[in-house]
């Protein structure tokens, strides 16, 4: 039995971990993530009113979902620094939905994703991440910097020729300015300081109050106002399932991108809980589902945010904003954060692709290219990227799907020497290497070179057992390693005494 004493360290020991792991994640790095959070609430802002707009729904649903969700996932992410708010992936899943049955009937599906999501949490569904290769990976984030750049394109393209020069002197402190300080992220000096120059010049440009109407106003608990009954779960179950795997697929994606970029391991797992408890939030608040955000949370490290405080800083500061500076929050230029947003653009496209593409396989590189039209034409995630899983998986398979039999003719016995990988896609070229007219000989089957995967595999050693038998032959099936003779073995259908199955 432990002492008394040995169990109380045991429990400092805990506690004193837990202490440092809080003061790790939220206040190691105060000064960075106070001010990148400031940078990301203002940025949030616009696009928080644009997705809200794409969903058919009043803008404030979707700024109020940024503040729930920025807020409750920085106590309970996996992620920290990772920046999770209303999103155009998820706006676009829900606009017929939006349409053909009203807000309140999205807030009920919001809230059925938050559950999935964090059953799926609970059931570890990071584990899948795996299965993503690499060259999808590329591609979406390609795709990703591409559509945040096309998002762009409105709000200065044709507008007028001050919106281009906002635009361009913002790229210009943006780029610049960290060469001589990083004490205030540029972006926040470009925000400030243009916003104060086109008020006082009263230059003639978009703002952000020409998206929306910004209502000054705390968020209150609303339950949604749907009937109780199985109609209702028939209508926002399919858009539930939809949002919870287009969220969660963009949530774990970025998590990965934010982990290479600080060089930090993440708990998606929890992150894919958090995503789940921050959406039923939302919903019970009145906002719209949402998800984690490339690109504000490309903006967020950038700016110097590392910690847990750099998310919830741009939760309580979005809603300062709104509540407090609502009136000067309207007339941040467009064109100035358009200028931000380019930025974000350039530094998430993997620029490095072009030589990768150069020195890939070229299966790879057209799984990266698909990943990429696809997304872009689609301005789906979530399609560009089970799109890009698919066809990796369609080339591997077909790649090793090639099996070798070598024919040896001896004396007294026809060897057969088969090497490769034997399973249903493979099942056709085996059984078209054996020459089926051969009688009265004694034929082996080597497969030490060889592993069988499947049912369709032993299948395929029945019927050339069976076939060979059939002219009087005496076979012998050697070699099988121990997994494959344990499938033979249990599957295999013929049980002639002429033929031999060993494992040697």
């Amino acid at each position: 039995m432990e002492s008394v004493d040995s169990l109380l360290n045991k429990k400092y020991e805990v506690y004193e971990k837990m202490i440092e792991q809080v003061k790790k994640e939220w206040f190691s790095n105060i000064k960075g993530d106070i001010l990148a959070g400031i940078v990301v609430a203002l940025a949030l802002i616009p696009e928080a009113i644009a997705f809200s707009i794409i969903a058919g729904v009043d803008p404030m649903t979707g700024l109020y979902a940024s503040f729930c969700m920025a807020v409750v996932i920085s106590f309970l992410g996996g992620r920290p620094a990772m920046i999770s708010a209303a999103t155009g992936a998820m706006a676009l899943v829900v606009v017929s939905l939006v349409k053909d049955h009203g807000v309140e009937y999205l807030l009920a599906a919001t809230i059925l994703t938050g559950v999935f999501q964090i059953i799926f949490g609970v059931c570890k569904i990071a584990r899948l991440m795996k299965f993503i290769p690499r060259a999808v990976m590329i591609g979406f984030v390609n795709a990703l910097a591409i559509l945040i750049f096309k998002a762009q394109v409105p709000h200065f393209v044709g507008i007028s020729n001050m919106t281009y020069v906002f635009v361009a002197i913002t790229l210009v402190i943006v780029y610049v300015l960290p060469r001589f300080t990083k004490a205030v992220p540029a972006p926040l000096i470009a925000i400030i300081l243009l916003t104060a120059i086109s008020i006082f010049a009263k230059v003639e440009l978009r703002t952000v109050g020409d998206l929306g109407t910004i209502t000054k106003s705390l968020p209150v608990f609303h339950l949604p106002q749907v009937p109780f009954t199985m109609d209702t779960l028939r209508i926002i179950l399919p858009y539930s399932i939809a949002l919870s795997i287009v969220g969660l697929l963009e949530t774990l994606l970025t998590a990965s991108i934010v982990d290479d970029m600080t060089d930090t391991d993440s708990n998606k797992n929890q992150e894919a809980r958090g995503q789940g408890i921050a959406n039923v939030i939302s919903a019970f608040f009145g906002g719209m589902a949402g998800c984690a955000m490339i690109g504000q949370s490309v903006i967020n490290v950038k700016s110097g945010g590392r910690g847990r405080l750099s998310t919830f800083v741009a939760g309580v500061f979005l809603i300062f904003l709104i509540i407090a500076l609502g009136d000067l929050v309207v007339q941040i230029p467009m064109s100035v954060l358009v200028g931000i947003m380019i930025m974000v653009s350039i530094g998430t496209f993997d620029w490095s692709s072009f030589s990768y593409m150069k020195k890939a396989p070229r299966t790879d590189v057209f799984v990266m290219l698909s990943t990429v039209v696809i997304v872009v034409a689609t301005h789906d995630l979530s399609k560009g990227v089970i799109a890009g899983v698919i066809l990796s998986a369609l080339f591997f398979v077909s790649k090793i799907s090639t099996i070798k039999v070598k024919k040896t003719e001896q004396s007294d016995r026809t060897l057969y020497e088969i090497e490769g990988q034997l399973f249903f896609a493979s099942v056709e070229g085996f059984l078209e290497s054996f020459d089926f007219s051969l009688k009265d000989s004694n034929v082996i089957l080597n497969f030490e070179n060889a592993n069988v995967w499947d049912g369709s595999g032993v299948g395929a050693i029945d019927k050339t057992v069976i076939k060979f038998m059939d002219n009087n032959n005496h076979v012998s099936v050697n070699g099988l390693n121990h997994p494959s003779q344990k499938l033979v073995d249990r599957l295999g259908v013929y049980n002639n005494p002429n033929a031999k199955v060993s494992a040697h």
